[in-house]
């Protein structure tokens, strides 16, 4: 499972940072999963290896523009580089009724279909190698993290469960070791409750603005990462706020308080330069941070790719 952001600036893009966007990438395969999608990000992805062919879905984590007005241009690319596949798209209610409109007056007709999740109804969604749970943050407009768990993890079935609870040998069993809920005697079994894991599956929490870490607590039981915007600094906190939004050591001590092994920052305020030597720069979030935080911490760059592997380890890879 790999994370490569397309994106991460707060508010307007920089010389070097453009908004928000950050892809996910299933472990096989190309199939990949965008999350927020802000303006400029089709032309972020031509920097890159993705195809919209393998696009499984497309999460926006709230309506404000530096975290969707790209929408509209991705969709025209996918549709103008042929792909015909349905699309899944999860967002808040009005994020489809904006872009509906815009598909409208601007007479852009797709050759694929929609299909639109609302996230304000905290759906759980499951893709064929992903499930992803939605929970609810504190921001100036409806907000949301997605956590993003891989299933079909290799298993083995616990034998003696079953037959100590009388679950007789079939397709039942069969259903449980592919992951499948299954109802038997009127209850519903939980596939998770019978299988014995060589590794614990991989878990990514990817975080809309949020001015209230704490809410990601339930979020971020049995994650490996965490992926949450750091728009400012302490010195920032009222600002901070105003605009709800968080500073850097407001998420690691949250990070810390729950033993979160990975933290990874992002969405900065174009305030804080990439040059270490300037004031103020992205590096006195980092150092705000480190302060606190004991776990592996990681600051976004555009184009920064990382890897989280099947024994749950992360690390940044080499960029080719």
């Amino acid at each position: 499972m790999n994370l490569l952001f397309l994106g991460t600036s707060a508010g307007v893009p920089t010389k070097t940072r453009n908004v928000s966007g950050v892809a996910l990438r299933e472990s096989k395969g190309k199939s990949w999963y965008l999350i927020d999608c802000g303006e400029g990000t089709q032309h972020q992805v031509l920097h890159t290896k993705l195809s919209f062919h393998s696009l499984k879905a497309i999460l926006i984590t709230h309506v404000h523009g530096d975290h969707c007005y790209g929408l509209p241009g991705i969709l025209a690319s996918a549709a103008m580089g042929g792909r015909t596949a349905p699309l899944t798209i999860v967002a808040p209610a009005g994020i489809q009724t904006w872009l509906e409109a815009t598909c409208a007056v601007t007479q852009l007709s797709l050759p694929f279909a929609l299909e639109f999740i609302c996230s304000d109804d905290l759906p759980s969604v499951e893709f064929e190698n992903m499930t992803v749970a939605t929970f609810e943050l504190s921001h100036r407009a409806p907000c949301y993290a997605y956590a993003f768990t891989e299933r079909n993890v290799d298993a083995a079935l616990d034998v003696d469960k079953l037959d100590q609870q009388g679950i007789p040998r079939g397709p039942l069993w069969g259903q449980l070791k592919q992951g499948r809920d299954v109802a038997f005697e009127g209850k519903q079994l939980l596939s998770q409750d019978y299988l014995l894991f060589k590794h614990a599956p991989r878990k990514v929490v990817i975080a809309g603005d949020n001015d209230q870490p704490e809410l990601l607590a339930q979020a971020c039981a049995g994650a490996q990462v965490l992926v949450h915007e750091a728009t400012y600094t302490e010195e920032m906190a009222e600002k901070a706020g105003e605009v709800g939004h968080s500073y850097a050591k407001l998420v690691a001590v949250f990070a810390e308080s729950v033993q979160l092994p990975n933290l990874v920052l992002t969405h900065f305020s174009p305030r804080y330069q990439l040059n270490p030597n300037a004031t103020p720069s992205i590096e006195d979030i980092r150092k705000e941070a480190e302060n606190v935080y004991s776990g592996s911490l990681y600051l976004a760059q555009d184009f920064s790719e990382y890897t989280l592997d099947k024994a749950g380890h992360f690390a940044e890879l080499a960029v080719e």
